[in-house]
């Protein structure tokens, strides 16, 4: 038992940079093998060539794969890359997204193209939602312990490899990834010194639960559903009717909170057809832009979608219900592959969801303060016309955090949001949604540099086609008046 407990205290020294015991010498790759936890297994440690793994451009590394079980149900798979040539002293954790269960390649070659370690997980289960989540304990290892079970050994590893700590850790991820960033820096202060949190799902079940509503409000009849080929006439006209609201006519709605479209406009005079709604449509169209709510008080549940939006609909508004929303339902809580969505009763069902959930997947709590406090840096985006997690989720936590730490000031220092105007879910859509988050929140954890605008660019063809400023949340980029339109230097964040 000495032995173990010895063993962990030098294990979360390597990993927390403070073990000074004497200069530390490289370990081979293949030694990593016999590394040894008290809770994991290191499963396999194989030099990968130059051009081998899933891209042919990646350099030289070492591929760690281990097995970690913190509980008795427990069976994490996750992986460790080491550059063997050109490390830059720092390992960056990635995430995941939606409820699946896989260690993602692409995302571990990418930060290995940029110099760091770089590490993942499997957050505990295989594929996507499944009977796994009828278990607690791996509900548990999927909403927060998985992540940072990884990120301790990967950090130990790293260690032993090079002969000397990361000098800095961060976390990059979007959707699910985004939401592991958020608890990330709620639970476990000390893991990162810098997050990147994309589009996080704070609200895992509240998302799982609108994704039911939507799928009610378009099938609520024979005659409310919404059929694809009829969004882009509704995107049209919230463009027509909103797009330059911001001074400039680009095809993006910079700020959606000033648009109030109503679908009412695009009502058929007579007959149906794809370039107009039918009444039971327009009811439709209106519910997408609601919030789901309990009908017994009228509190809202979780927020509806953004004006321009639209011709993402399919996400939430097809035939069936958004997958991830109904495994929910299905397995965590009510154990029914066969139950029907129609079915859900959003007064009673909502105290079944918080009952199993426990805090183990949501991320509600607005409090950052003891991540800030230890000196870490937070940057969180969110396109503002996402299909699949609501902007409005991420705005909400947002005010939630001002409220609760008693204004912007108190946190600036340390976190910071930036809605893209145009984007949907993580990447994608009209507007400028190439931009590096990760470069910005090195030069502000690394150099101090804080984050006042971040660069972005549209990319069409290969060629960059436009660029604009990314403004920190609640400040909107502006036109000058002169100058192309197609130029971030005419364009300044504002406050509302």
């Amino acid at each position: 038992m000495r032995a173990a407990a010895l063993f962990r205290l030098v294990v979360c020294a390597l990993a927390m940079g403070m073990w000074n015991a004497g200069p530390a010498s490289a370990a081979s790759c293949e030694s990593l093998a016999q590394a040894a936890f008290p809770d994991a297994s290191v499963t396999a440690a194989q030099v990968v060539p130059a051009g081998g793994g899933p891209a042919k451009d990646l350099p030289e590394h070492c591929r760690v794969a281990i097995t970690l079980k913190p509980s008795t149900d427990s069976d994490i798979k996750s992986e460790v890359w080491l550059p063997a040539n050109g490390w830059n002293g720092k390992l960056l954790a990635v995430g995941n997204g939606g409820w699946n269960g896989n260690v993602d390649p692409n995302a571990l070659a990418n930060g290995l193209r940029r110099g760091y370690a770089v590490t993942g997980t499997d957050t505990g289960h295989q594929g996507g939602g499944g009977p796994w989540m009828t278990r607690p304990e791996k509900l548990t290892d999927f909403g927060y312990r998985a992540v940072h079970e990884t990120t301790v050994k990967a950090k130990a590893l790293t260690s032993t490899f090079y002969g000397s700590a990361p000098r800095r850790t961060y976390f990059q991820g979007c959707s699910a990834g985004g939401r592991q960033g958020m608890v990330s820096a709620q639970r476990y202060p000390e893991d990162f010194d810098g997050i990147v949190a994309g589009a996080p799902a704070v609200d895992t079940t509240g998302r799982a639960s609108f994704a039911i509503w939507v799928a009610q409000q378009q099938h609520r009849s024979a005659d409310s559903y919404i059929p694809a080929s009829k969004y882009p006439a509704v995107h049209e006209a919230v463009l027509k009717a909103c797009d330059g609201l911001d001074g400039v006519t680009d095809g993006v709605i910079e700020s959606p909170r000033a648009c109030t479209f109503d679908p009412k406009v695009l009502e058929c005079k007579a007959g149906d057809g794809d370039t107009c709604l039918t009444a039971p449509q327009v009811e439709t169209a209106r519910a997408m832009y609601k919030p789901a709510v309990n009908p017994r008080t009228g509190t809202a549940i979780f927020p509806g979608l953004e004006r321009g939006s639209e011709l993402g609909w399919a996400t939430f508004g097809g035939p069936q219900p958004l997958g991830f929303g109904s495994q929910m339902f299905q397995f965590m809580v009510f154990n029914n592959p066969a139950w029907d969505y129609k079915t859900l009763n959003f007064d009673e069902d909502m105290a079944k969801v918080a009952a199993i959930e426990q805090g183990r997947i949501n991320v509600l709590a607005p409090d950052l303060s003891r991540f800030g406090a230890r000196g870490g840096k937070l940057i969180h985006y969110h396109g503002w016309a996402d299909q699949q997690i609501p902007a409005a989720s991420s705005t909400r936590f947002f005010q939630a955090v001002e409220s609760k730490q008693g204004g912007r000031s108190a946190f600036n220092d340390y976190y910071r949001m930036f809605m893209v105007p145009g984007m949907g879910h993580c990447s994608g859509g009209p507007g400028t949604t190439s931009f590096d988050m990760l470069t910005s929140l090195e030069q502000w954890v690394e150099h101090g540099k804080a984050p006042n605008v971040i660069p972005a660019s549209k990319v069409a063809n290969g060629q960059v086609v436009r660029t604009r400023p990314l403004c920190p949340y609640p400040q909107a980029a502006k036109y000058s008046g002169h100058g192309s339109t197609d130029d971030a230097a005419n364009f300044s964040c504002v406050a509302p």
